[in-house]
Formats: C-alpha cells, structure tokens, sequence
C-alpha cells in the first residue's frame, strides 16, 4: 500500500521517529489536554495539576519549535523541491501535523509570559483552552490523513518511494 510522508516519516527508523515525532509530543499534549480540563471543571488552579499543566504546555510549545524546525528543513523543503508530494491527502497529513504545533508554542510562549501579558487570567485561560482544542483538531486531521492512501484522490506520477530522513536519531 502506498502511504504518506506523514506515515512513513513514522514507520522509518523504528522506534526513534515514532518516539520522536508521536509520542513525546503526544504525551505532553494529551497531559496539557487532560490537565486542562481538570482546571476548567474544579476551578482550582492552584496546586500540582496547575503546576503539571503549565510544565507540559511549556515543554511541548518549545519541543514543537524543533520539530517544525527540523521537519520544513529536512522534509518539507526537500520533498516540495524535488516535486515529491504524493498527492494532496500527502500535503494535508504533513501541513496539518506542523500546523498542530503552532498553537502549542502559542501556549509556551503565554505561559512564559511572552504573549498576552495584558490578559486577563480569565481571557488567558479561553485562550489556553482555545489553543489546546486547536491542536486536537489539526492533529486527529494529521492522523487521519496520514493514515489515508495518498492515491485516493491522485498521486504524483513520479513518486520517490524514500522520505529523505537522515537516520539515526
């Protein structure tokens, strides 16, 4: 079956890049997810949940920085130079898993007090909540997609086999 850069980047050097690129972020995400919503239902942020909440949204917002980085460097740029994207389900997959990350830095950057300084706690938490129900939707759609054949809706004719990953890591 022919699958996407998306799936592929995480069957390749097994476990590294499923570690690297799955489920560290996932982790993180999911516990600021999780914690989120303990927050928002008890209204007690005070405590270790707060604590826990604000550690896992700092870590993964910086985390993401280098896998976007890393990724549109090492991936991204490679494969629209050499007209390599297997078709657009290929482009989605990818575009959305990086687009995912975008508001988990958003999230880092508030917490470490770089953004929205003027906020209120309040409009800090919406915005908090808002960022972490954008990542949700940007990632299943990253999974879902990256799970697809990118030839349901048309492929590039000239299609590399090989995702150019260095190994590795």
């Amino acid at each position: 079956m022919n699958m996407t850069h998306y799936m592929e980047l995480l069957a390749t050097n097994q476990p590294w890049n499923l570690l690297i690129f799955m489920a560290v972020p996932v982790i993180l995400a999911e516990t600021l997810a999780i914690t989120e919503l303990h927050l928002l239902f008890t209204r007690n942020f005070i405590g270790w949940v707060q604590t826990l909440n604000r550690f896992a949204g700092i870590t993964v917002g910086i985390y993401f920085i280098g896998v976007i980085v890393y990724l549109i460097n090492s991936v991204v740029l490679p494969i629209t130079q050499a007209g390599e994207w297997r078709s657009i389900i290929d482009v989605i997959a990818v575009g959305s898993y990086l687009i995912g990350g975008l508001p988990l830095i958003f999230i880092a950057l508030q917490e470490l007090g770089l953004l929205n300084t003027s906020s209120t706690e309040e409009e800090k938490r919406k915005t908090h909540a808002t960022c972490v129900a954008l990542f949700l939707v940007f990632g299943h759609i990253a999974m879902i997609a990256g799970m697809l054949d990118p030839t349901l809706l048309g492929t590039n004719s000239e299609v590399s086999k090989e995702i150019p990953m260095p190994h590795g890591h």
